[in-house]
């Protein structure tokens, strides 16, 4: 005997089955966190993703009423950690922080280790940490217009300092050289640590570092700081000019820093952690601290960072193409 089914009944019995299936999900929504929440930071410690997870941690967790463990998972500019939490569950247990490697390690390599937008659910872009042009005290400019030339006096003989490649000092410069056609060599260490050594000591002869690391060797003389590289000047060093009032016009670098968690993760609970962090982020204490360590807090929805993200990922495979700064 043959059974005929109606469109109306295999659409009532595809909700049932559906139904069935998501109840369980929405349940465990609801019961939002029931365990541990993992925090992964993909770098060091020390770095700057570090200092700010471990800063809002605490209050994020006390906001969620649930432990928040920070796992710094170092390696391969930052890929290891985030390859990590691209195959985790995406059931709001495991997070990562990131800044600009998380947009541009996918262009610098033959074999994209991961994609920014299929493999991740945006959460929310936290905050934007400052970042100067630091020279050595011997390199013979005064200001960004004198290094500018410089460096196109002396095409490659100029050597920087980056935390590895695809670190953000490694893609601040040679967004640099794309802008400016100055030409500088890179000189790759393992972290922003040995960067800072480096400059010190006069093996390199600058780098683009983040100012809250700096800043306490440009005090003392031991660094110059001729140009921040973002929209507004640093907190700290207010009598020092961005690298747009220096007449680099076109010449932006920001480091984001953002929370994303693994695809598919849901909404109600990218929703939650937004509103936690943003909840976080408005405390006095919370803004006295991501002041002084020159994080300038943003807050924004999930939307807001999406867009922020496809327009990153593009730039910087433009910017990976021109340059050549492919790893493999």
């Amino acid at each position: 005997m043959r059974i005929h089914i109606t469109h109306r009944a295999a659409v009532l019995s595809l909700g049932v089955a559906a139904a069935a299936i998501t109840a369980p999900a929405l349940a465990q929504t609801d019961s939002y966190p029931s365990k541990p929440i993992r925090w992964v930071v993909p770098f060091a410690p020390g770095g700057s993703g570090d200092v700010l997870a471990r800063l809002l941690s605490p209050r994020l967790s006390e906001a969620l009423g649930q432990q928040i463990v920070v796992e710094n998972r170092a390696g391969a500019a930052g890929n290891i950690g985030t390859v990590a939490v691209a195959r985790a569950a995406p059931d709001g247990y495991t997070v990562l922080s990131h800044t600009l490697p998380f947009v541009a390690n996918p262009a610098m390599h033959s074999k994209a280790p991961y994609d920014v937008q299929r493999d991740f659910e945006p959460v929310m872009l936290i905050a934007n940490q400052g970042s100067m042009i630091a020279l050595h005290p011997s390199v013979p400019a005064k200001n960004v217009r004198e290094f500018v030339a410089l460096a196109k006096s002396r095409p490659g003989q100029l050597l920087y300092g980056t935390a590895g490649p695809g670190s953000n000092p490694h893609i601040a410069a040679e967004l640099l050289t794309m802008q400016t056609g100055a030409t500088f060599t890179p000189v790759h260490f393992k972290g922003g640590g040995p960067v800072n050594i480096a400059i010190i000591s006069g093996e390199v002869a600058f780098s683009i570092l983040a100012v809250a690391g700096a800043t306490q060797h440009v005090a003392t003389g031991r660094m110059k700081a001729i140009a921040v590289t973002g929209a507004k000047r640093a907190f700290s060093m207010p009598e020092v000019p961005t690298a747009k009032e220096s007449g680099l016009p076109d010449y932006e670098f920001s480091a984001w820093l953002w929370m994303v968690a693994p695809k598919n993760t849901p909404r109600p609970v990218i929703n939650t952690l937004n509103a936690k962090l943003r909840d976080a982020l408005k405390a006095p204490d919370i803004v006295k601290r991501m002041r002084v360590e020159e994080f300038d807090i943003v807050a924004s929805s999930p939307e807001e960072l999406g867009t922020l993200l496809a327009a990153e990922v593009k730039k910087y495979a433009r910017l990976v193409k021109e340059r050549s700064m492919r790893i493999d």
